[in-house]
């Protein structure tokens, strides 16, 4: 007997001792802390009603969150807003301090720099024509894009999916309902379809759930990509600009020293 009534006292402290937070917290908080549990028999009872398709959403949903924060951390560890190191490569690259042009460039985490260092050391290096060199460097670039893109397509397909088996999730509810419908026979009761409705309706809700901000992200992911590669695309046209000048030059210094030469000879030969 005072056994029972032993642990029957510590059962009372153990829940004055559960109950004893929530009283210091505002009264909207601790309603809020009291209801979780109901929340989580609500959210259960949502994937009981929505059955594999939401089950499906949800984990869709996760898989964009997972692959937002990848690509952000992503464009963070590429410096993909990066563009101060261009301005200063290509005046070095300009000035024909090829070493300083590619000590910049290596400073730098961006592809834009990887790109423009392969360009530095192709042209530099004067083993391809110009045409070759600038396919060359077309290839490095796309395989950079083609990284700073990834991933993107999952979240396309999502956001396109996503609505479409919300709706399917509903169409299997409609059948549903009107199953219910069917076996209620004579006793008909318009809410065995209106709750079979309702239910029907809660994946179309996750499916565009899921979908718009899937397709929010991933046009503000495409547009920094956009960005990204115009700039390289100029980045890669002034290296391919300036070289061709600084050649120009080259060319033209050569051959007015060369019509310097042939003059000299001629004004000797007359002299004689």
């Amino acid at each position: 007997m005072e056994e029972n009534l032993s642990n029957q006292l510590d059962i009372a402290n153990e829940s004055e001792i559960h109950k004893q937070p929530t009283e210091d917290l505002d009264p909207q908080v601790a309603a809020e802390v009291e209801n979780f549990d109901w929340s989580v028999d609500q959210i259960q009872a949502l994937l009981s009603t929505g059955g594999p398709v939401a089950l499906v959403l949800i984990i869709l949903s996760v898989i964009v969150l997972a692959l937002t924060l990848l690509k952000l951390w992503h464009f963070y560890w590429v410096q993909l807003d990066s563009r101060k190191f261009i301005s200063n490569a290509l005046e070095n690259w300009r000035a024909s301090n090829n070493s300083n042009a590619i000590e910049i460039l290596s400073t730098s985490r961006s592809p834009i720099a990887r790109v423009m260092e392969s360009a530095i050391n192709i042209l530099k290096d004067n083993k391809l024509d110009f045409d070759m060199a600038r396919e060359e460097v077309l290839r490095i670039a796309s395989i950079h894009l083609d990284a700073v893109r990834s991933h993107l397509k999952s979240l396309e397909v999502i956001a396109a999916l996503s609505p479409l088996l919300g709706l399917l999730g509903t169409v299997f509810g409609m059948i549903e309902a009107f199953k219910r419908l069917e076996s209620a026979g004579t006793a008909v009761d318009p809410a065995i379809l209106s709750g079979g409705i309702w239910e029907a309706l809660i994946t179309t809700a996750m499916g565009l759930s899921v979908a718009i901000p899937a397709i929010f992200v991933l046009n503000w992911l495409e547009r920094r990509v956009s960005r990204f590669q115009l700039a390289m695309e100029d980045a890669m046209t002034q290296v391919f600009i300036i070289h061709a000048m600084n050649t120009r030059v080259f060319d033209e210094n050569n051959s007015k020293t060369v019509k310097i030469i042939s003059d000299s000879d001629s004004s000797i030969r007359n002299f004689k």
